[in-house]
Order: C-alpha cells, then structure tokens, then sequence
C-alpha cells in the first residue's frame, strides 16, 4: 500500500517499510515543515531518505505497538531527526526486548533508547500550523499487544484510522505473540473501531487499506 492525500496545508503519505512490510504513515504540514511519523518500521535509511525528500521537521514518532517490525529502528530515527519517541506503556516489556525480538525473526535490532513518553488514551497531537491545530486522537486497543494504540482524525474528507496490527482487511491481529488476548482484541475492535463512522479509511499494519464500513458488515472474525 503507498498513497499520498492532502487537505489545506495537512499532508499524508503511508508506504510498506522493511522486510515485513510495515505501513508507515507520514503526517506533515506544507506550511510549517513540522510532521509525526506512525510505525516508522525497522528500515530507518528508508525513513530518513523519505524524510529528506519531503525536507520535514519530525516532531514525533508514534508506535501502534512495540513489535519490532514496527519499532525496531526508531531509535535511529529519533538520533538522527531529534523527534521524540511514543509508545503506550502497556508495551513496554516488548520495548525492552527489540534485541531478543530481532534475534528470534532473524533480524537485527540496536538495544533501543530510553522512551520519550508514554502514550495516553484520549492524547491528542497537533502542529504549530493554525490552519491544522489539533488533528490526532490516541485510541487504545488492547488485544495484539497491552499497549497496543490506535491514531484516528476527522481532518481529511474521509477520516482515517491509523490501526496498526488490530485490524486488517477481513482479518484482525494475531494474539499468540506475548501479550496477546484475543477476547480483549475482539471487544477492542468492536467497541473503539466499529463504532467510528462507517466511511472512515482504515490503514492496517500491514497489507492493503479497508474501511470500518467493509469489515463491519463482512469480516469473518467479527460476525
């Protein structure tokens, strides 16, 4: 999946990144410079490349949660940009062992940096621009992972949920990985995700993009 959209002065770009295929999003402002990163993935060269492409200002990263294939180079990222590092603390355990997670895939992952904050239900992010202001609301969705976090804006014409492992195209997120409750994911997704409006966008960790509409009315695991 790789797509660009705008509105005003708020830009958006999403994009597989690494060997598992991450999807990263890009939030920014054509106006300021200033932009947030979700789920920067574990190929930090492609990262920077983008980021120096776009010639943005990152303010922050944000995890949906701390697998490695979604975190695993952040650290990187966070040296070379000065953006600070943002994870719910419910995934803090799995932070800790990016190293130990990289080895088990078979990949390589740096012992990670201290974190920046945790994130918090109901936190939301904004930029300097005053024409974008507040535009990001943090949801917690427990059940991939404890910590698992989903990020959700009304600001384009269709509104996009940023939903990490929990939610696919006709499929949810695998629960047999530490942390993992696939009682919690269920009620995570139906009661935090289905209740969005049924036009909004979703952007799945990995793989292609549905909408809350489609995987109310046909996803299997949730009939």
């Amino acid at each position: 999946m790789s797509e660009m959209i705008k509105k005003h002065s708020l830009n958006l770009t999403s994009f597989p990144v690494g060997n598992y295929a991450c999807n990263c999003s890009i939030l920014y402002s054509s106006a300021t410079k200033e932009a947030i990163i979700i789920d920067p993935g574990n190929d930090h060269e492609l990262i920077l490349k983008k980021i120096n492409e776009l010639g943005i200002k990152v303010k922050s990263l944000l995890h949906t949660h701390a697998h490695f294939d979604h975190i695993g180079r952040s650290t990187e990222v966070s040296k070379a940009t000065g953006a600070t590092i943002h994870l719910h603390k419910g995934d803090q355990f799995l932070y800790d062992m990016l190293p130990q997670q990289g080895l088990f895939f078979g990949q390589q992952v740096g012992t990670p940096k201290k974190l920046d904050s945790y994130l918090e239900e109901g936190e939301i992010f904004k930029f300097d621009d005053p024409e974008i202001n507040s535009f990001l609301t943090t949801l917690h969705t427990p059940g991939h992972t404890p910590g698992s976090c989903c990020f959700y804006t009304e600001y384009f014409e269709t509104p996009q949920l940023f939903a990490g492992d929990t939610l696919f195209m006709q499929s949810i997120g695998r629960t047999d990985l530490p942390g993992g409750d696939s009682r919690m994911i269920i009620k995570s997704i139906k009661e935090r995700l289905l209740t969005l409006p049924e036009e909004t966008k979703v952007i799945a960790g990995h793989g292609p993009a549905t909408n809350i509409f489609i995987e109310k009315k046909s996803n299997p695991f949730l009939c």
